[in-house]
């Protein structure tokens, strides 16, 4: 059990009876204290995907969580659910839409860098590379001699996300995509 000042980003602890996953992490010294710097976690829970805030004490104990990460890729989506392939062993993971609704943006069937995340050996959720490459299936069309730092259009990309970019690209064009921001980074 590592206390609160040893967690680390992107590591999963128990607490309050749930898996959370520690997405960002700020640490204070109140003036006027006795001791301790405080972390303020913020945390995200990886059954249903709720944020959650805490502050804790540098020697509070906490307990990492037992989950597991496999590489997948994204094979078929079933109903509800999306399956993806294990890279290694081929076991097919079963994973409802509504848990991830924000990823799906992102996934299409060239995506690499995809990992399922398990908990007590059931599928809970996915972790994105930080950028992905998709296509551009309609954007307004491309104006010639646009620089890449001039205006920006709106660009719609074969999973339906919306995103920004220069008005020198065009329908068809691969780009890549900022995960974390969603933000247009460059032709891929």
């Amino acid at each position: 059990m590592p206390k609160a000042s040893e967690i680390k980003k992107n590591t999963a602890i128990e607490f309050n009876g749930r898996v959370l996953v520690v997405r960002d992490i700020e640490r204070s010294v109140p003036q006027g204290r006795a001791g301790g710097s405080l972390y303020r976690m913020r945390m995200y829970d990886v059954v249903n995907g709720g944020k959650v805030d805490e502050t804790f004490k540098d020697s509070d104990m906490l307990n990492l969580a037992d989950l597991t990460r496999r590489p997948v890729m994204f094979s078929y989506i079933d109903g509800d659910e999306y399956v993806f392939m294990d890279n290694e062993d081929y076991t097919p993971y079963h994973i409802n839409k509504e848990s991830i609704a924000d990823e799906i943006l992102f996934i299409n069937e060239d995506t690499s860098g995809v990992l399922v995340v398990i908990v007590d050996e059931s599928p809970v959720g996915i972790d994105l590379p930080t950028s992905v490459e998709l296509e551009i299936v309609e954007t307004d069309p491309s104006i010639k001699g646009g620089s890449a730092t001039a205006r920006t259009k709106p660009a719609t990309l074969s999973t339906g996300l919306v995103v920004q970019v220069p008005e020198h690209i065009s329908s068809g064009d691969k780009i890549k995509i900022n995960v974390e921001e969603r933000k247009f980074t460059g032709r891929a």
